[in-house]
């Protein structure tokens, strides 16, 4: 790897590792990425590992990486994977701009959530979080909603699978509600979730059901772009009574 005049041979490095990536690769061994840096495996190992520390590269199962959601706010390859914005744009302002709520995309990363895409409410009030921020899977419900179709046992889960969606009332942040359904891609795996989120207040029993069938339409179409079944979309099942403020 050639050093370039007025450059910081540790920060080339570890650009040469995330640079080493194409847009059709999955994933990379170490030897791969040693191969492609023209760096040994030993500095190539140790780059990587910073790097994941703060979630720019994740390591899998199988000890290969991959890219990770830091990259998402750099506008790289994270986010051009998955494909899908100009479909999920579109979605989600209207879900914004007919329930009045902030709408957004999540993601699974290992043990938490990624904002992958957001459109935040107009209204004064309302509920933010940055595109790639990274969220916990067992609070709130896009994080709840990714476990009960992950499989998760046990409840809420089971009773989050029969319902096909999951509500919340200050479960993760007191000051925020939200209301969350699947979305699947190609042969019915979980892709993500999508969600609706804003102040407890404007939560209202009739409200979250107007949201739930806002949701449902939105969830069909994006899960019809992503190659799933749009079906799982089309029950007229009320909210769970239980779910209301008043019952949290």
């Amino acid at each position: 790897m050639a050093k370039r005049p007025e450059s910081v041979s540790a920060v080339e490095r570890a650009l040469s590792i995330m640079l080493s990536f194409e847009e059709q690769d999955g994933a990379l061994s170490l030897a791969e990425l040693a191969r492609r840096t023209e760096l040994d495996k030993a500095t190539a190992l140790r780059i990587a590992r910073t790097l994941a520390n703060r979630h720019f590269l994740v390591q899998n199962v199988d000890s290969t990486w991959r890219l990770g959601p830091a990259l998402i706010r750099l506008g790289t390859f994270y986010q051009s994977n998955f494909n899908i914005r100009d479909v999920a744009m579109p979605q989600l302002a209207l879900l914004a701009r007919t329930t009045g709520e902030s709408a957004a995309l999540y993601v699974r990363e290992n043990d938490h959530r990624v904002c992958l895409f957001r459109h935040d409410s107009e209204q004064s009030i309302r509920h933010h979080v940055r595109v790639g921020s990274l969220l916990p899977l067992d609070q709130g419900g896009p994080g709840r909603i990714i476990l009960a179709f992950s499989g998760e046992p046990g409840e809420p889960y089971d009773d989050i699978r029969r319902k096909g969606y999951y509500n919340t009332f200050g479960e993760r942040d007191p000051q925020v509600a939200s209301v969350a359904l699947p979305l699947f891609e190609n042969g019915g795996a979980l892709f993500g979730a999508l969600a609706l989120t804003g102040p407890p207040n404007r939560f209202t029993l009739d409200a979250v059901g107007a949201h739930l069938k806002a949701l449902r339409a939105a969830g069909a179409q994006l899960t019809l772009a992503l190659g799933g079944n749009p079906e799982f979309y089309a029950t007229d099942a009320d909210i769970n009574p239980a779910s209301s403020p008043d019952a949290c």
